[in-house]
């Protein structure tokens, strides 16, 4: 196996191989990257055994074909370090020695069998949807803010990907929940046939945003039983998906909170960020007393001290006072589109409803906390 390619091209498509390699070492396969010369293409494939990555590299000189596996990390970290524009000249030594060269540097990297790395199928028969890229982008980062860490609950540790109709409409929508936050997202499609719902999990999430957010080639998505695939261009990302049922999300959402707060989502977040510069503590409680045309905020940490500041709001009704974990609600302040924040309450303990005028087709639903 033999042949050159240019250090940018490949550094791209190392990059996304990095949030797919396995770190833990509990199987060294996993570590490393496949990388394989055939059809006149350089593709590279890696894997956890729950997310597979797949890229096809065509701008290489391939002199030998061939196949090997090395360690994803280290080789991105070599070209990383290597001068930008540079070419790089690759050489299979040997089955466990792969050479490479560029301008005066010369490295010897180790490898393992490409026999002992996972083979997959992308062959899927479920219907292949077509979605807008940055539709698709906007819809997984305005949930995965509100996707849960806990573990013991899996099926909360994604998004939950489901068709739903409105006004005669189909949507594509996805849900993420912590138990303390919500938020949905949805995007217009077609006619869609025989989709079934599914939580996509958190590593997935987070993979697929980082692919979105460097390209524009077109974007469809395939499901089976168990697995979902993506295809960007030439990249393909197929997962596992959350084996679990999602919770009835609907049943959380307020439908009669008629006390409406309409706040600059800018002056809002920056003042939380300052009042809550006090503790060390980035989900501090802090405390909101909303008035008719104003908002004192207030953090009171009995570690380091307390912070407060008045900012300009409109208020629909009579004094409330209610509290919430700062994080969460810069968070979702900083996915809405709109200049103001639409903040719909009942009462100081009752769940929350937040709107974005910019994006009828996003809310969010956040639950008061205790101080």
């Amino acid at each position: 196996m033999k042949f050159i390619v240019k250090r940018d091209i490949l550094l791209k498509s190392l990059n996304f191989v990095q949030g797919v390699v396995e770190k833990k070492n509990t199987l060294p396969i996993l570590s490393n990257v496949l990388i394989q010369l055939k059809d006149k293409k350089l593709s590279l494939v890696a894997t956890d055994l729950d997310i597979i990555f797949y890229d096809e590299i065509s701008e290489v000189d391939i002199i030998t074909e061939g196949s090997t596996t090395t360690s994803a990390t280290i080789l991105y970290d070599i070209l990383r370090k290597i001068t930008s524009n540079s070419e790089l000249s690759f050489d299979l030594k040997s089955e466990n020695k792969l050479s490479l060269k560029s301008a005066n540097s010369d490295f010897n990297l180790l490898c393992l069998p490409t026999d002992n790395f996972p083979t997959f199928s992308d062959e899927f028969e479920g219907f292949e949807i077509d979605i807008n890229n940055k539709n698709f982008l906007k819809l997984l980062n305005k949930t995965k803010i509100s996707i849960s860490n806990d573990d013991t609950r899996h099926y909360l540790n994604g998004i939950y990907l489901h068709i739903t109709e409105a006004h005669n409409r189909n949507f594509l929508t996805g849900v993420a929940t912590d138990s303390h936050r919500l938020s949905s997202s949805s995007l217009e499609i077609g006619k869609i046939e025989n989709f079934s719902s599914l939580i996509l999990p958190r590593k997935t999430v987070f993979q697929l945003c980082s692919l979105l957010a460097e390209t524009d080639e077109k974007l469809s998505m395939q499901t089976s039983e168990n697995k979902i695939k993506f295809t960007i261009g030439k990249m393909k990302l197929i997962s596992k998906v959350i084996d679990g049922k999602f919770p009835d999300y609907k049943k959380v959402v307020p439908s009669n909170n008629s006390k409406t707060l309409i706040v600059s989502s800018k002056d809002f977040i920056n003042s939380i960020e300052r009042v809550t510069s006090v503790s060390l503590d980035r989900k501090e409680g802090v405390k909101l007393v909303i008035n008719k045309d104003n908002i004192q905020l207030s953090v009171n940490s009995a570690n380091s001290g307390e912070g407060n500041e008045k900012i300009q709001a409109n208020f629909n009704s009579e004094t409330i006072n209610i509290s919430f974990n700062s994080k969460y609600l810069i968070d979702i302040a900083a996915e809405v589109e709109d200049k103001n924040l639409k903040i719909h309450l009942k009462d100081s303990v009752s769940p929350v409803l937040i709107e974005d005028n910019s994006d009828k087709n996003s809310y969010y639903v956040i639950m008061p906390m205790k101080i």
